[in-house]
């Protein structure tokens, strides 16, 4: 695993109430872009690094972002390799069975990703039979996996262990499409002039959160407080807005403060409230 330091302030307490080391780990599958992304000056930049910057500023802590490939992230939260999980989690039943999930900031949307110049992709029906490349066991993958879309679609999975390879494959003409978050293909859209987002958005109605061990219920709590307090003076939907060129949706999880700890309806929600001063 490729280790990026980024140097913050003072170490933080676990949440066992012994001391930590001197930097926590956060984990991402560094190349996801817009949210985590290597930099030229060799650390990583985007989305969910400039959220956590801002977490541990306010929290006054140091940390460490391990880069780890998506189809091994949760294995490696579930082994303690890390303390969180800062790359863009969608918020799920079963995932929510097995790990805390904090306040919800961003909503998921899906969008495919083509080459400059394919015709365009308006409806599903416009890829049946096609190359797709996905990102490895993550979301998007599992989503187009399902046998009622393989079975009527027929399209072909191409998967990659970074979406930053499945991307490449698109501009190469090796895949048809790429299909992952409309954050994600706006940014790289914008950046890449061999590629374009498709017409096709599709909204999923779920959230996405950062992910904890199932035993960090008190470092849960003071990412919820400060989560809270970002998404009330609008410092959320300042980032969001940074890499992606536009407002998040009026009135969503960008905005909203949740009330409770974690995600309401789904599996280790904790409705005592959070007490970060920061309800909107």
């Amino acid at each position: 695993m490729k280790k990026i330091v980024m140097s913050l302030a003072v170490a933080l307490m676990a949440s066992s109430g012994a001391a930590a080391a001197d930097t926590m780990k956060v984990a991402a599958d560094v190349g996801y872009s817009p949210h985590v992304m290597a930099s030229a000056s060799g650390g990583v930049e985007g989305y969910n690094v400039d959220i956590m910057n801002e977490m541990a500023k306010r929290m006054g802590v140091k940390h460490e972002v391990i880069d780890q490939e998506w189809s091994g992230i949760f294995a490696g939260l579930a082994a303690g390799k890390y303390v969180v999980i800062i790359a863009p989690t969608t918020v799920t039943k079963e995932r929510s069975e097995k790990m805390l999930f904090g306040e919800p900031y961003f909503e998921v949307n899906y969008q495919f990703l083509i080459k400059k110049g394919a015709p365009q992709i308006n409806r599903l029906d416009d890829l049946a039979g096609k190359k797709i490349a996905v990102n490895r066991g993550n979301f998007y993958d599992k989503w187009l996996s399902a046998p009622e879309r393989m079975n009527k679609y027929k399209w072909e999975l191409v998967r990659f262990g970074k979406n930053a390879d499945a991307i490449a494959a698109v501009a190469a003409g090796r895949a048809d499409a790429n299909f992952a978050g409309d954050t994600v293909m706006g940014w790289t859209a914008k950046k890449n002039p061999l590629v374009e987002p498709s017409d096709l958005v599709i909204s999923s109605g779920r959230v996405g959160a950062m992910a904890f061990h199932t035993t960090s219920v008190e470092m849960r709590k003071k990412f919820e407080k400060v989560m809270e307090c970002m998404k009330a003076d609008g410092t959320i939907a300042k980032i969001h807005e940074k890499w992606t060129g536009q407002k998040p949706v009026a009135g969503g999880a960008a905005y909203k403060v949740v009330a409770g700890i974690g995600v309401p309806g789904f599996g280790n929600y904790d409705g005592a409230p959070s007490n970060s001063g920061c309800a909107n």
